[in-house]
């Protein structure tokens, strides 16, 4: 069997910017890193809006969908239930290496913020925080409100690193998978991830 390492979770939520999320996943998997996938509502719904992907609705046919459309290993992938408590990621006895979530709402960004853990989404955020592990929020609004700001600095002073989803041009990108590629690079050298989805500054 496949030693894929400590898994990393990803938290797809109803922001704008699904291809995010989506290009995230689609790097961990390739590179051979296992995956807790959690998926809201609204995440779903705005992946359909935005690329015509119109996913199962339950997470056992998600997980199965995920794995062929990307071409994953078995078990690589775990897809878990909204309210599924009984995952590993809603208990800091077993915590991942690290959590992303990406994209991030503000809605989402202030249910962590207060430490809200009403679904599996925002507990797995919080085991995140009590177990001082690492959390990278990728924000996904704009403009943003004070209240945005003051949640984000919040969360920034205990530790959480917020990526509000700005890709850069400095690459002069030719297409829109080259811009979303930008952000998922630097997603990746957060987590520690070998990638080349893009080129490094002063790189020919």
């Amino acid at each position: 069997m496949t030693d894929y390492g400590k898994p990393i979770t990803l938290a797809i939520t109803g922001a704008s910017g699904s291809a995010y999320g989506l290009r995230l996943l689609q790097s961990l998997l390739d590179a051979k890193r296992r995956v807790y996938l959690l998926l809201s509502r609204p995440g779903q719904l705005v992946i359909k809006m935005e690329t015509g992907l119109d996913l199962p609705n339950t997470p056992t046919d998600i997980q199965i969908f995920f794995t062929e459309y990307f071409q994953a290993e078995d078990r690589q992938l775990q897809v878990f239930g909204r309210e599924q408590w009984t995952a590993p990621v809603a208990s800091g006895s077993n915590p991942p290496q690290a959590m992303v979530v990406c994209p991030c709402t503000t809605s989402t960004l202030s249910s962590i913020a207060c430490g809200a853990s009403n679904n599996l989404l925002e507990r797995a955020a919080d085991v995140m925080l009590k177990e001082q592990r690492k959390l990278i929020l990728v924000v996904r609004e704009t403009p943003l409100s004070a209240i945005h700001l003051e949640n984000m600095l919040k969360l920034a002073r205990l530790g959480v690193v917020i990526m509000p989803a700005c890709p850069g041009f400095y690459n002069q990108p030719q297409t829109i998978d080259e811009v979303v590629d930008f952000m998922v690079a630097r997603v990746l050298d957060q987590l520690g991830v070998e990638h080349k989805l893009a080129l490094r500054w002063g790189e020919d």
